[in-house]
C-alpha cells in the first residue's frame, strides 16, 4: 500500500489549519505542523510534571516547580524520591516513547506501509535476542564506553531487519505479505530463544533481567546510561532529517527516485541503521514494549498528512508523551502493584492493529 504525497492547495490556510486535497480530490484541514509542535512541547512539560508529582508519595507540581526554580527547599526524602526514582525513569520513558516512534516512522516510510513499526516487522524482537547474549555472556564488557548489551541489540536489530528485508524483496519489489509474515515469524523465533538463555543462569539475576526487558518494564536508569541514551537518539534523530526528503521521494516509486539522482538501496541501508539504532536505545531502556511505533506515527499521519519532513517532530513529541503517560498509568492504576509498559501497550495497540488491519483488507487478495 503505497503512502500518497499530497500536494498542497493554493488556498490561505485557515487559523492554524491549512487544506489539502485528498485521494478523492476534496479537501480535508491539516493541523499547521509549527502550532502542533508547540502544542506538543507544552503538553510534554505537564505530562512530564504530572508524572514526577504521581506516585506512592505525592509531591504537588507546584513544590516541584518551586523546588527548579530554587524557591522551595524539598525535604531529603522528597529530594531521593524526585531525583533518584521519578525523573530518570520519565526521562526514560520519553526517550523510549520517541525512539520506538521515530523507528516506526522510518520503517513505515521505508516499507510504504502503516503497519510496519519495530515489533511487527521483527526489529526489537532482533534487538532483543542480541541483547540477551549481552546479558548473559558478556555483562563486564565494554566498547568505547557502551557495553556489549547496547551494541548487541544495535547488531541484533539492524542484522534483522536486514533479514526480514531481504526476505520481502523480489524482482526489484518489496511485497508487504511476505514483509509482516517474515517480520512476525522471526520476531516470534527471537522472543522464544529466550528460553534457551534462562539454562545458562544458575543465580536467576540474569534472568529477572531478561525477563524484565520481555515484558516492557522501564526501570530506573542510571544517569550515565540516560546520558547515552538521548545522544544516540538526538544523533539518529538529526542524521534522519535528511533522510526525511527522501522517504516522500521514495513513495513515489523507486524509479522516480533513481531519477531525480537518489541511490534507492543507499538509502534504504541508511534507513534501516537509523531505524535500528533508535530501536536498539528504546530496547535497552524499556525492553520489548510493543505497538509505540505504530500508533504513534499513523495518527501523526492523519492529523499532517504524508511529509515526512513535518511529521519528524511532530511524532518524536508525540511518541514521548504516549509512553510517558503508558508509564505513570502503568506504575499507578494497580499501585502498589505495578504493571509492565509493555504489556499495558499489548491491550491498547492490539485493537489498534486490528482495526488498521480491518481497514487496509481491501489491499490485499487472497
Amino acid at each position: 500500500m503505497a503512502i500518497e504525497i499530497a500536494t498542497v492547495s493554493g488556498a490561505p490556510p485557515v487559523g492554524n489549519l491549512r487544506q489539502e486535497p485528498d485521494a478523492g480530490g476534496r479537501h480535508r484541514r491539516k493541523l499547521d505542523p509549527l502550532a502542533l509542535v508547540v502544542l506538543l512541547m507544552v503538553a510534554l512539560g505537564a505530562v512530564a510534571l504530572g508524572s514526577l508529582a504521581t506516585g506512592a508519595v505525592s509531591i504537588s507540581p507546584r513544590t516541584i516547580l518551586a523546588a527548579m526554580l530554587g524557591r522551595h527547599p524539598l525535604t531529603g526524602t522528597e529530594r531521593v524520591i524526585l531525583f533518584h526514582v521519578r525523573l530518570p525513569r520519565v526521562l526514560a520513558s520519553g526517550l523510549v516513547g520517541s525512539g520506538l516512534a521515530l523507528a516506526g516512522l522510518l520503517f513505515q516510510g521505508l516499507f510504504r506501509n502503516p503497519i510496519a513499526d519495530p515489533y511487527v516487522i521483527g526489529s526489537s524482537g532482533g534487538a532483543v535476542f542480541g541483547a540477551c547474549i549481552g546479558i548473559f555472556f558478556f555483562s563486564q564488557w565494554s566498547i568505547f564506553g557502551f557495553s556489549a548489551t547496547a551494541l548487541l541489540a544495535f547488531a541484533g536489530s539492524a542484522a534483522t531487519m536486514a533479514l526480514v528485508y531481504a526476505l520481502a524483496r523480489s524482482a526489484g519489489k518489496t511485497n508487504v505479505v511476505t514483509l509482516l509474515l517474515a517480520g512476525f515469524a522471526i520476531s516470534t523465533m527471537f522472543t522464544n530463544t529466550s528460553y534457551f538463555f534462562e539454562l545458562f543462569d544458575k543465580t536467576g539475576a540474569s534472568n529477572r533481567i531478561l525477563i524484565s526487558w520481555l515484558h516492557g518494564i522501564i526501570g530506573i536508569p542510571a544517569w550515565t546510561n540516560l546520558g547515552v541514551s538521548a545522544f544516540l537518539i538526538a544523533f539518529a534523530t538529526v542524521a534522519s532529517l535528511p533522510l526525511m526528503r527522501t522517504l516522500n521521494t521514495l513513495a513515489l516509486g523507486d524509479e522516480y527516485a533513481q531519477q531525480l539522482g537518489i541511490r534507492v538501496e543507499s538509502a534504504r541501508v541508511w534507513i534501516i541503521l537509523m531505524g535500528s539504532l533508535l530501536t536498539a536505545v528504546a530496547v535497552s531502556l524499556g525492553g520489548m514494549i510493543s505497538f509505540a511505533g505504530l500508533i504513534v506515527p499513523h495518527v501523526a499521519r492523519l492529523l499532517l498528512g504524508p511529509d515526512h519532513v513535518r511529521l519528524l517532530p511532530v511524532t518524536a513529541l508525540a511518541g514521548a508523551i504516549f509512553i510517558m503517560l503508558a508509564d505513570t498509568l502503568a506504575r499507578t492504576v494497580f499501585a502498589p502493584s505495578e504493571v509492565p509498559v509493555g504489556i499495558l501497550m499489548a491491550f491498547i495497540g492490539g485493537p489498534f492493529f486490528l482495526y488498521l488491519l480491518r481497514k487496509m483488507k481491501r489491499s490485499y487478495t487472497v
